[in-house]
């Protein structure tokens, strides 16, 4: 056979360019954008789309969500961050120290970031000049969440869930301890809705309107009624041995301020009272000593 030969043109000996499928863009050169929540969202959802961590996606929309993963609807306009972060208003008394210290940041990380659209030749960050009302994306920037559960609530002193609702007790009670070991507080075994995490420290359980709830241990109630913090009608037992459990959304509350619960017995029914998308049972444990922990590791089914 003879030699093949070609034509020496740009396309042989030039450089070629690489076919890539995806193309990788610094996520500085992104801006905040906007999503409309969907049917079927939820804040993990949203999160793991846009690579985010879920506490972003919180820390973005305050006004919004308060902070409660359960205030989340269809149709909301939530604003997503190009980097985990925080999304803050600049106040007239603050200063770039100060607000960075906040969030556990340096100060030229928030100057330094392309979308903050400050004044880069500043190089003493005391001297930075914000205007009172801009938003500012705070890369890597932390801070806690309001927790908007019941707080903790004893026998001994249930009068400090005054401002939560009227199903508030008042007075000192006597009754029933726990065993300390604690049963699944109602029919249906799987979830509807969030799992336990840092940003939810509950489960919330699936289950019909009306399904039956059970005291996951022996106790006093000293919650019972309703809630303003959108956890509609709830209950909540002290175990009187530093543990309490709280149970909302209940369409009903069976029982009332200082009566004694045995472990499994009826105190009301699932509901979607409150700030619910669908009838489910949201379930918290509470201990004096580690405060909210997950029920997967004290709760036997």
């Amino acid at each position: 056979m003879p030699d093949y030969s070609y034509s020496q043109t740009e396309f042989v000996n030039g450089i070629r360019r690489l076919a890539l499928l995806t193309t990788i863009i610094s996520e500085e050169s992104r801006v905040v954008t906007l999503y409309k929540v969907q049917p079927g969202d939820n804040l993990f959802l949203i999160a793991e789309k846009y690579g985010l961590q879920p506490e972003t996606v919180l820390w973005g929309n305050y006004e919004i969500l308060r902070d409660n993963p359960q205030f989340l609807r269809p149709g909301q306009e939530l604003k997503i961050l190009p980097v985990d972060g925080v999304y803050y208003q600049w106040k007239q008394s603050d200063n770039l120290e100060s607000v960075a210290n906040f969030f556990k940041v340096k100060p030229e990380e928030i100057l330094l970031w392309p979308e903050n659209n400050l004044d880069l030749f500043i190089t003493e960050p005391a001297l930075a000049s914000i205007q009172e009302g801009n938003w500012l994306i705070i890369p890597g920037g932390r801070r806690a969440l309001q927790d908007w559960g019941p707080p903790p609530i004893s026998r001994s002193n249930p009068a400090v869930a005054a401002y939560y609702g009227s199903g508030s007790c008042g007075k000192v009670y006597q009754g029933a301890i726990g065993t300390g070991a604690f049963v699944w507080p109602t029919i249906a075994r799987s979830l509807s809705g969030y799992d336990f995490s840092s940003i939810h420290p509950a489960l919330d359980i699936a289950g019909a309107e009306g399904n039956a709830i059970y005291s996951s241990d022996s106790g006093v109630v000293v919650f019972a009624g309703w809630s303003e913090y959108g956890y509609g009608n709830l209950v909540v037992i002290d175990h009187g041995n530093g543990w309490q459990s709280a149970y909302a959304h209940m369409s009903v509350a069976n029982v009332s301020c200082g009566q004694s619960v045995a472990q499994g017995e009826i105190i009301g029914a699932v509901g979607n009272t409150g700030n619910s998308t669908g009838a489910h049972l949201h379930f918290e444990l509470r201990s004096e000593v580690y405060g909210k922990v997950s029920p997967w590791d004290h709760v036997s089914q």
